[in-house]
């Protein structure tokens, strides 16, 4: 009889997230999603069980702590213990410094760097006397430099990196692989489609990145034996620069 397990997904969108989710579920485990809106899960739900697999939606405010709390809590107690989670909010906007808002700075933050706070504490609380379980938490080009226009979200994302690593010396000697994967380059997205179209013709040559690719990835990572743990990596298309 095989063991129930659950993947927690905050920020499953239609691209990078909803692939996750999907390529876990295909391994068995049970797909349990986040957005703050669980009507837009329905799709992705819906496609999990049609291929074989389990999935739950839910929706949720990633910035609450009180929702992240009773997320966890019913998840653990009622569908099966979090062997992986995934924190996938983007945030990603561009304001000059003198246009950004003390609100837009504020709201960035607690979207891309707060969130993955509460997801990480909650979730190692569950994992830390099972003293296994995987926390991935996606990291973007603003993780590792900032550019003119994005203070906001390089200032989020370069905390939501500290925090990863803060908490993988804290918890890989636990039994607890945390990573931070930096997806350096257009992903294939609707938004990519109809604002870049020169960049997205090159979809077929392999030019942006396929959200099926990372989810690869993060199985992969999922699956290191501890003895060769990766805490960060970086992933890009082969014509972007860098």
């Amino acid at each position: 009889m095989s063991v129930k397990k659950a993947i927690l997904v905050i920020g499953a969108g239609d691209s990078t997230g909803g692939a996750i989710a999907k390529r876990f579920a295909k391994e068995g485990y049970i797909a349990c999603v986040t957005r703050r809106t669980a009507d837009k899960l329905v799709p992705l739900v819906e496609e999990i069980k049609a291929a074989g697999g389990q999935a739950y939606g839910f929706g949720s405010d990633a910035r609450k702590e009180e929702d992240m709390v009773s997320l966890v809590e019913h998840i653990e107690k009622d569908i099966a213990p979090i062997e992986v989670a995934v924190f996938n909010i983007g945030a990603n906007v561009r304001f000059g410094i003198t246009e950004t808002t003390a609100r837009v700075y504020f709201k960035v933050w607690e979207m891309a760097c707060f969130g993955g706070f509460l997801m990480g504490r909650e979730v190692a609380k569950k994992m830390l006397p099972r003293e296994r379980g995987t926390i991935l938490f996606t990291g973007a080009t603003a993780s590792l430099r900032g550019r003119e226009g994005f203070a906001a979200f390089a200032g989020a994302k370069h905390g939501l990196r500290a925090l990863a690593q803060s908490m993988a010396r804290e918890l890989g000697p636990k039994g607890i692989h945390v990573a931070h994967p930096i997806v350096d380059g257009a992903i294939d997205t609707e938004f990519i489609r109809s604002n870049f179209p020169e960049r997205y013709a090159t979809r077929d040559q392999g030019g942006i990145v396929s959200p099926d690719s990372i989810a690869q990835i993060y199985w992969q990572l999922h699956q290191q034996p501890r003895d060769a743990w990766t805490h960060e990596l970086d992933i890009r298309p082969w014509q972007e620069n860098w």
